[in-house]
């Protein structure tokens, strides 16, 4: 009897415990396990990161890393932990999100645009993706890439097309400059390079001649007619005199980059480099600047009309007043110096 009772004890002991048990491992696999307010929260994981790393990055977002540590171990995540972007729901159980953890790295939109060197775009892209600004300009300056691919130190730039692209955040500086260049022979369709040859140009030059009208104005409706004034000038040999290009010059040979120059002096046509264009008659050797798609289409569809000059139109700031004639001109210009003087731009 004692024996039938003690065994009914043990039998009971067992199914509680086992109660206790089985009760302990749903709590820990599929009770919400997260501690942040919001909707979501992101996870980025870096490269080769160690599962230490992982319970560090991810501690603060939980409520109780040890049941965490436990059902990742059981389900053998921390001998596969893979890098990239995740993010995590509200609520969320430590079963789903080792799940998101395993096989959910989102991707991110990757834009810029506007940059005037590579070291620029390098800092723009770091600060977007894992890849830091060293390796990325590393990468962006391969001479045995920018050679094979058929660009040079100075038209690499024009590789980079401006826009909003999707990424995977851990991806590297090789591998945004592999997609890159994809992108650009994506944007030089056929219909473009053609056009490009009708003009007489090549896509670096076509590049090259967006960037200065990029410079010269921001009005996107007035760039096809900028464009058009410089087209003028580049098929009957002139020179183009683009003060962008004498301020890009001037940058360049101080190696000041941050240089602010809202007046081009006398003095500075005088400086003897390629990118000036009161100097040379023939096009820059690259871009002094990253143009929009928007400059790039303008002067593949340059407006054709007989001006060959142009200045700012201080009557409609932003836009500019256009000359077919030196004479007229001049009476443009002339209005427009008026107006700087009376401002008290000196440089």
């Amino acid at each position: 009897m004692y024996i039938k009772k003690i065994l009914l004890g043990i039998v009971l002991l067992g199914l509680i415990g086992g109660g206790i048990f089985a009760y302990y491992v749903y709590q820990a696999i599929f009770s919400p396990n997260t501690s942040f307010e919001t909707e979501t929260a992101t996870v980025y994981i870096p490269t080769d990161a160690t599962y230490t790393e992982l319970i560090e990055e991810i501690n603060p977002l939980l409520k109780d890393i040890y049941t965490f540590d436990r059902i990742a171990r059981r389900k053998g995540y921390i001998d596969n932990i893979k890098a990239g972007r995740y993010i995590l729901k509200k609520g969320l159980n430590n079963n789903d999100i080792i799940g998101v953890l395993r096989s959910k790295n989102t991707p991110i939109n990757v834009s810029f645009n506007n940059q005037e060197r590579l070291e620029n775009l390098a800092g723009r892209i770091a600060s977007q993706i894992e890849a830091d600004s060293i390796s990325l300009l590393r990468s962006f300056n391969d001479t045995t890439f920018i050679n094979e691919k058929k660009f040079s130190l100075e038209t690499a730039l024009s590789m980079y097309v401006p826009n909003k692209y999707e990424f995977f955040w851990n991806t590297s500086a090789e591998q945004f400059r592999e997609r890159m260049l994809k992108e650009y022979h994506r944007f030089w369709n056929e219909k473009r390079t053609a056009r490009a040859k009708e003009i007489g140009l090549s896509p670096n030059q076509v590049t090259t001649l967006a960037s200065i009208v990029q410079k010269e104005t921001a009005k996107v409706d007035e760039r096809p007619r900028v464009a058009g004034v410089y087209m003028n000038r580049y098929t009957n040999n002139w020179k183009l005199d683009a003060d962008p290009t004498v301020i890009y010059a001037i940058k360049k040979h101080s190696n000041n980059w941050d240089t602010i120059i809202k007046r081009v002096l006398y003095k500075d046509l005088e400086l003897d480099s390629p990118y000036n264009t009161y100097m040379y008659a023939e096009l820059p050797p690259g871009p002094i600047t990253m143009p929009d798609i928007s400059s790039i289409d303008a002067v593949l569809n340059y407006e054709k009309h007989d001006y060959y000059f142009f200045v700012a139109n201080v009557e409609k700031m932003g836009y500019h007043k256009f000359a077919k004639t030196i004479a007229q001109h001049n009476r443009n210009k002339k209005q427009y110096v008026n107006w700087v003087n009376k401002q008290g731009i000196k440089r």
